[in-house]
């Protein structure tokens, strides 16, 4: 059976940011880095810079490598209800805006072959009424 997961809100996270006992949220998740100070290779002043509050922003302007960010899941302990809201609402904002993106690009596309249609076309017919008008004033005179 499924352990049921833990939710934290920021206030006890804030509770947690000394050298013994050093939580952060990063993506809504809630993690007790205090064990991995030691070894954390940017020094444990980094992780001491943040502890207690949302350290999102920092951790992705560090930009950690794919084993960092699967041996954060030794120090896991729950979910940050008030931020996993904000993670989800900016999630489907992001998703809202690509699928605008792709909506304009469908339609940029269309307009694209119907240009590519039409253009030929009127260039072909100015062509001919040149031609056939064209001549008309020659054979006047």
């Amino acid at each position: 059976m499924e352990e049921e997961k833990k939710t934290f809100d920021l206030k006890e996270v804030a509770q947690h940011k000394a050298q013994d006992d050093c939580w952060m949220v990063i993506h809504g998740k809630v993690y007790d880095v205090t064990k991995f100070l030691d070894d954390h290779p940017g020094g444990d002043e980094v992780l001491l810079q943040t502890a207690g509050t949302d350290a999102t922003d920092e951790f992705d302007d560090a930009g950690h490598s794919d084993n960092a960010k699967i041996q954060m899941e030794d120090f896991y302990l729950g979910d940050c209800q008030e931020l996993l809201k904000t993670v989800d609402k900016d999630v489907s904002a992001k998703d809202h805006i690509l699928n605008a993106t792709e909506s304009t690009t469908e339609s940029v596309g269309i307009l694209s072959k119907f240009l590519q249609f039409l253009i030929p076309l009127a260039l072909f017919g100015i062509a001919v009424a040149i031609r056939r008008y064209g001549n008309e004033g020659e054979n006047v005179a």
